[in-house]
């Protein structure tokens, strides 16, 4: 049996009941584990060791699939700031349990947001060749005015005037989404000048 493609259909990481699904036992299971070739990375999920094996946004894609990277992690990734986070930010659904995002590895800081405001500017992006939930430029600007009074205030401008300097940047639709989120004076007096 070819136990890398079973866990190459789940992406590399399967939870116990996938691998008793698949015919893998325990004792399967702990032989694997024993040469190396799997690894438990939390309480009931196990990850196939290969050049993927333990990228952070893996094992985050895997655990929590619903999950939208935001906040500094996205600012990251469209290159608004260059301060690298230690922790992954993710927006989650403000009725998911606390407890499951209590893990080890990576270290994650889920933001839970009310069913209504969580679907606004979710877009697609990959990082480390692995597609992810990913809040669009908008968005990330939005969520900073509404963090204003506890964000860096350098950290802010820079983003900001890197959002400005973007020519992916939708002024319109910025707005739409200031509106929708009940940022929009601090969106026109921060940012309007600019546009």
């Amino acid at each position: 049996m070819n136990y890398e493609s079973i866990f190459k259909q789940y992406g590399g990481i399967m939870r116990t009941c996938e691998l008793k699904r698949e015919g893998v036992s325990y004792q399967i299971l702990q032989e694997l584990m024993a040469e190396g070739l799997v690894e438990k990375i939390k309480y009931g999920y196990y990850q196939w060791q290969d050049e993927k094996a333990f990228s952070e946004v893996s094992v985050i894609s895997a655990l929590f699939p619903d999950a939208i990277v935001c906040d500094m992690s996205a600012a990251m990734y469209y290159g608004y700031t260059d301060r690298v986070p230690g922790i992954w930010h993710i927006a989650v659904d403000n009725r998911s349990a606390r407890n499951k995002f209590k893990i080890d590895f990576p270290q994650i800081k889920p933001h839970f947001i009310s069913a209504n405001r969580l679907g606004i500017g979710v877009s697609e992006g990959k990082i480390d060749g692995i597609t992810v939930k990913i809040y669009d430029r908008e968005r990330i600007i939005c969520d900073c005015l509404r963090h204003i009074n506890t964000m860096d205030g350098e950290v802010l401008n820079t983003i900001i005037q890197r959002y400005v300097g973007d020519k992916d940047k939708d002024s319109a639709r910025l707005m739409e989404y200031a509106a929708r989120l009940g940022v929009e004076k601090k969106a026109r007096r921060m940012i309007g000048i600019w546009l």
